[in-house]
């Protein structure tokens, strides 16, 4: 691959926090501040279960898929200009929810929303990652993501208020104000951070993404991120209808349940912060998914015991939301900085292999939710979370045991 020097806004220069908060909050916000209206939105549309979570499945595979080009698009042309038109996308995609007729013309305006949202996540750790070592690019992801955590933590509650007030189109209406909003800030606030550029060109890409797949430590840290990210999309699929079916929760009384996940992983993030750098990845990372496990047990539990109340399917997503927040960065820093020259592209992949585990254990919530023996229940969200976490905890093991054979952990 040939390099070119980069052309930044100054040699020096480093983003605010504020812009990176915002850059990497926009893809959360967008999955969450609907959740309280999909109830509501079946009727509205005169849709099924099933068409409603197209929806929410249709958003996590555009991001899945696209982040896998934006990455390497930032290597090549920087990761300003790539954020810059990401946001253009994300707020068209706004518009066209906002005016959408029909459940079909509302799911393909989700699919453009989503494909611009995810270039700030994904590029976010990456400018992340630009700027600072391994451990300490974990400590700052955490801030990074700590601070994320704050608008998808009121998200669910604004919406549920929206929602009540203004129908559906209100959430969506304050997408489209915060998604001009971050647009703002990424043309006049944020400078240029990708110093050596990588030609990339189709061959380029597959070669990059091919190297990528043959690094079994990057696999160990990459799956550990995309299992988690199955329990908690998992949480994400189900809880929803089990509020509303199971527990008869309002839209406002469940956009306030919602934010009991946010402030555990809010929590975590500052956990991570504090400490990723002073303990190291591996302890961080472990830590973060066994206490995941815990959340799952606890919430099985529950069920079996017929004690399933507002309080016992929420309180035990504290404990979620708080192992992946402690969790979540270290293995994510891990996972980009096995070929550092490829920061931009692993950061892609991994994203992408989290999304569409999300998509895929949305799907299958929905499916058992509505579709099987486990219809009216909560075992079908319970079993898939469980799968996740255990998954999870195997990749998070083999962390180790790659690293000692290859004598080699760059995130330490």
């Amino acid at each position: 691959m040939s390099t070119r020097p980069s052309q930044t806004s100054g040699p020096d220069k480093k983003p605010s926090l504020a812009v990176l908060i915002a850059i990497t909050t926009v893809t959360p916000l967008a999955m969450q501040i609907y959740l309280p209206s999909l109830a509501g939105m079946m009727i509205v549309f005169s849709a099924t279960a099933g068409e409603i979570q197209l929806s929410m499945s249709a958003f996590f595979i555009a991001v899945a898929v696209s982040q896998l080009f934006w990455g390497p698009l930032s290597d090549q042309y920087g990761r300003r200009p790539i954020i810059i038109a990401g946001m253009v996308l994300f707020v068209i995609g706004s518009v066209l929810c906002l005016v959408a007729p029909t459940i079909e013309a509302l799911i393909a305006a989700r699919v453009i929303q989503a494909a611009g949202s995810c270039a700030g996540m994904v590029l976010g750790r990456a400018i992340v990652r630009d700027l600072y070592g391994p451990r300490q690019a974990a400590s700052m992801i955490g801030f990074v993501t700590m601070g994320m955590a704050v608008m998808p933590t009121v998200a669910p509650a604004i919406g549920g208020i929206l929602d009540q007030f203004y129908g559906w189109q209100g959430g969506f209406v304050l997408l489209l104000v915060f998604g001009v909003g971050v647009l703002w800030m990424s043309i006049f606030s944020l400078p240029e951070t990708h110093k050596e550029r990588t030609a990339v060109g189709a061959k380029q890409v597959l070669r990059s993404y091919g190297m990528i797949f043959k690094e079994p430590l990057y696999w160990s840290y990459g799956l550990t991120a995309a299992f988690n990210a199955l329990t908690y999309f998992a949480y994400l699929g189900g809880a929803p209808y089990i509020a509303s079916g199971l527990l008869s929760l309002s839209a406002a009384e469940m956009g306030i349940y919602f934010m009991v996940v946010a402030i555990g992983y809010m929590a975590g993030n500052f956990i991570s912060g504090k400490f990723a750098e002073r303990v190291g990845i591996f302890p961080m990372v472990l830590t973060g998914t066994l206490t995941g496990v815990l959340s799952v047990a606890l919430i099985a539990g529950f069920a079996a015991f017929g004690s399933l109340t507002a309080m016992g399917l929420f309180l035990p997503m504290f404990l979620l939301g708080l192992g992946n927040g402690i969790c979540l960065p270290s293995a994510l820093v891990g996972a980009i900085s096995v070929r550092p020259e490829m920061t931009g592209s692993a950061a892609g992949l991994t994203a992408s292999l989290q999304v569409g585990t999300g998509a895929i254990s949305g799907s299958l919530v929905a499916w058992l939710y509505a579709d099987s023996f486990m219809a009216g229940t909560a075992w079908g969200m319970i079993l898939v979370m469980a799968l996740g976490s255990g998954l999870s905890v195997v990749a998070a093991l083999s962390i180790r045991h790659v690293s000692a054979r290859r004598s080699f952990l760059p995130a330490e």
